[in-house]
């Protein structure tokens, strides 16, 4: 079925329940800043998520009580408004980043959440390291490696005994 004309993900609960679970999500998410969650949770929180940070740019007393009504907590609200706004400044958009990773024991697929430019979230390039010495191709036959002509050690070898002529005895 097609998915046209649908606003939103209903993630198989009433209204009331959905918007409990954004709302406690959001407030997570604001506090450590980085959640696991399954991916369909994880792209309706961005909607939310990203309308609080610009709440939270915004600056004004209506704005801090808009994020006031639907973030967990006075200390989220004083974060979104103080640590976000400061950090995303610059930023118009797309505050939050999803990345799916794996696939939970029931089969849904998860995915984290999280801001982007947190700081602790790049980690300092470090300097390329010194490349082994080339070692040579593997032979899969360890005992029968073939082996590289020397010239100057190896004799060649003797000619082929003629047709019919007979062969010399070893005499010791």
């Amino acid at each position: 079925m097609v998915n046209h004309r649908n606003a939103f993900r209903k993630l198989g609960r009433t209204s009331s329940h959905r918007w409990a679970l954004l709302r406690t999500m959001v407030s997570q998410l604001i506090e450590h800043e980085r959640i696991e969650t399954t991916v369909a949770k994880a792209k309706e929180l961005r909607r939310v998520a990203d309308n609080m940070v610009t709440l939270g740019k915004e600056g004004t007393l209506h704005a801090r009580r808009q994020a006031a009504a639907v973030v967990r907590g006075d200390e989220h609200v004083f974060k979104l408004f103080n640590d976000f706004a400061e950090r995303y400044k610059e930023r118009e958009g797309g505050y939050t980043r999803v990345l799916q990773t794996r696939d939970r024991k029931d089969s849904a697929p998860m995915a984290y959440i999280e801001f982007v430019d947190r700081p602790g979230e790049l980690v300092a390039a470090q300097p390329p390291r010194q490349q082994p010495e080339q070692r040579p191709a593997y032979w899969p036959f360890p005992f029968s490696r073939p082996r590289i002509p020397d010239p100057a050690h190896d004799k060649p070898p003797p000619p082929p005994p003629k047709m019919g002529a007979k062969m010399k005895k070893n005499s010791k």
